[in-house]
């Protein structure tokens, strides 16, 4: 990972691999990949979405096209600490990411409608337009996980990336509260994603397929907010209208 890199195109595939799927699959990848540079992490993210969730509905039926928007923190930040506000956006399966880092109090006065000293004025008007667009756009949810970190020993530009304790929680949705909330994913489980400026190498395909290993549709924002929507119907608490 790139700390200062501000702009992203890339495909992502996603797996859901077990505990001795995701032993055999490193020992495979041995002199493949390397450690990446910030190999071991913990990721804090606020997903922001409008009062009625329209971004993440529209995510989970899965249009050719869709978008959201993120502030990311690693570890748990102060008012001082630099936190990335992210824009990522898919389109037939390629992913544009672009982003912008400011500290914590000045992401708080970015949303707020306040000036902040420009890091990158083209990338913050295209924030502003999104928030215009979606009106009453606000802190949906929050999202962390512990991921580690790996890229390509020949091709740094292909990463490799398991993430764990994946937990959520729609309370106290601020990065500087803490990492607690529910577990999205049973013990053991891990989120695996590939990311890769072109195509997949073939010696990455066929080590996926002798480990049987398939691309899964997941987003841990979508199913966080299908969990959430299931307890609540469970409780009744969702009102449905005809």
């Amino acid at each position: 990972m790139n700390g200062n890199q501000e702009v992203f195109r890339r495909i992502e595939k996603k797996y859901i691999v077990d505990e001795p799927t995701y032993e055999k699959l490193i020992k495979k990848l041995d002199g493949h990949f390397v450690r990446d540079r910030y190999y071991k992490s913990t990721i804090c993210n606020i997903y922001y979405d409008t009062p009625s969730h329209q971004l993440v509905r529209s995510s989970i039926e899965k249009p050719v096209y869709k978008e959201k928007l993120r502030v990311r923190s690693y570890g748990v930040p102060n008012d001082e600490d630099m936190v990335f506000v992210e824009l990522k956006k898919k389109y037939k399966g390629v992913v544009y990411k672009r982003r912008v880092e400011m500290t914590l109090a000045q992401s708080r006065d970015f949303f707020a409608g306040r000036d902040i000293p420009h890091r990158n004025p083209q990338i913050e008007n295209e924030l502003k337009y999104f928030l215009k667009f979606y009106e009453n756009i606000a802190p949906a949810m929050y999202l962390s996980y512990d991921r580690l970190a790996y890229c390509g020993a020949e091709d740094p530009s292909l990463r490799l990336t398991f993430d764990t304790h994946i937990l959520y929680r729609e309370e106290q949705k601020e990065l500087d509260k803490g990492i607690w909330g529910k577990e999205l994913l049973p013990a053991g489980v891990r989120v695996m994603e590939i990311k890769i400026p072109n195509a997949m190498p073939l010696w990455l395909s066929a080590i996926l397929d002798e480990l049987e290993i398939y691309p899964a549709s997941f987003s841990k924002y979508g199913t966080a907010y299908l969990n959430e929507f299931s307890e609540k119907i469970h409780k009744g608490k969702v009102i449905s209208c005809a």
